[in-house]
């Protein structure tokens, strides 16, 4: 097995999206948890799963998952050695089922909440799809009219010699400018996507855009709402394989993905620490409840009192994936409007622009 697995270390490629998936996951830990029910070795399993996982970057680091195992190294010691695949919270989570010897169950709850993060962001998505293929179409007719359509326009109107309405001239320099300076137009808004993608990963800009998130109107509620959510599932789980409730916080903290929610765990976790209460160091962290909702703090409250906070996250997690649905609803709702306004408004400009044209023209020949 040693002289297999150290064959396959030595094959290594490289790779330009190293990208791992919530569906790779799902299925890796879903086909192990599987295996291991079945009497199946760890090493044997994990053998077996490389041949099922499509993704040729997580293929080849399960590949490496089986060199350590080979070694001697325990499941979750393995995974912190991968760690640009394996998240402290899920080695965390493995290592304290190892330890009750219930490694399967840990695998079980880490398929199963990869799915339920999987599916909720698939809905976010699926719900914003339809808005921005109307913003695509929008742009692309914009660009369509002032590249071909008013550029076929302009010599009718120029050689009329009437006085032309400002909606036409505004038109007419619109297009102008947007023809003759169309591939520089396109470079540069290449350029600010790139910058924004670059100043993205600086903590300062990161902050800001994080905190613009959670203000935006429309997008913060959605965004909120996903964070709690996939939090309240990850706390969930760390709490049910029976990890303090500090570390639980320090690793949902670290999954957060948004600076300002970042800060705010890793307070709470040091008031926690501190032997403070959970809600307490919640509503210390956050006094207006900007950031956590009341009703999210009165259920933490309500059942950390009968000492089941496992539960309580459970069921936050389903409340709030229910909050994430409406909250789609309604920006979905709200966008639409906007989309079909926006080209209402440049319909008109057009047809104010060329009907006007045309009405001066008839007037000149009057």
């Amino acid at each position: 097995m040693n002289a297999i697995a150290n064959q396959k270390q030595d094959q290594k490629q490289y790779y330009f999206f190293k990208k791992v998936s919530l569906v790779d996951k799902f299925n890796f830990y879903e086909y192990l948890s599987i295996m291991l029910d079945g009497g199946v070795t760890i090493t044997s399993a994990l053998d077996s799963v490389t041949k099922k996982i499509k993704n040729p970057y997580f293929k080849e680091k399960i590949s490496e998952l089986l060199v350590f195992i080979s070694s001697w190294d325990s499941l979750n010691k393995a995974m912190k050695k991968i760690p640009d695949v394996f998240s402290s919270q899920e080695y965390s989570i493995v290592e304290a089922w190892e330890k009750s010897w219930t490694l399967i169950w840990a695998l079980s709850s880490l398929a199963i909440e990869s799915k339920k993060l999987y599916e909720l962001k698939q809905t976010i998505k699926t719900s914003l799809t339809y808005p921005i293929i109307i913003i695509l179409f929008l742009v692309v007719a914009v660009i369509i009219v002032m590249t071909y359509v008013v550029p076929a326009l302009v010599p009718l109107i120029e050689e009329s010699g009437a006085e032309k309405p400002f909606a036409t001239v505004a038109l007419i320099v619109t297009s102008n400018f947007v023809t003759n300076n169309f591939i520089l137009l396109i470079l540069f808004f290449l350029t600010i996507i790139l910058l924004f993608v670059w100043y993205k990963s600086t903590d300062s800009w990161r902050k800001f855009l994080d905190n613009l998130y959670l203000k935006f109107p429309l997008i913060w509620e959605v965004y909120k709402n996903y964070i709690i959510a996939s939090s309240s599932s990850i706390l969930w789980v760390l709490m049910n394989a029976g990890i303090p409730v500090v570390k639980s916080i320090i690793l949902v903290w670290k999954s957060s993905n948004n600076i300002i929610y970042e800060e705010l765990y890793n307070d709470i976790s040091v008031k926690v620490g501190s032997g403070k209460k959970i809600v307490d160091s919640i509503l210390e962290a956050d006094v207006a409840n900007e950031y956590f909702p009341s009703d999210f703090v009165q259920l933490l409250s309500v059942w950390e009192k009968t000492a089941s906070l496992d539960k309580v996250c459970k069921k936050l997690n389903e409340q709030y994936t229910r909050e994430v649905n409406y909250a789609l609803w309604n920006l979905t709702k709200w966008i639409e409007p906007i989309a079909i306004f926006v080209a209402w408004i440049f319909v008109l400009w057009f047809a104010f622009a060329i009907f006007g044209a045309i009405l001066r023209l008839t007037q000149s020949v009057g």
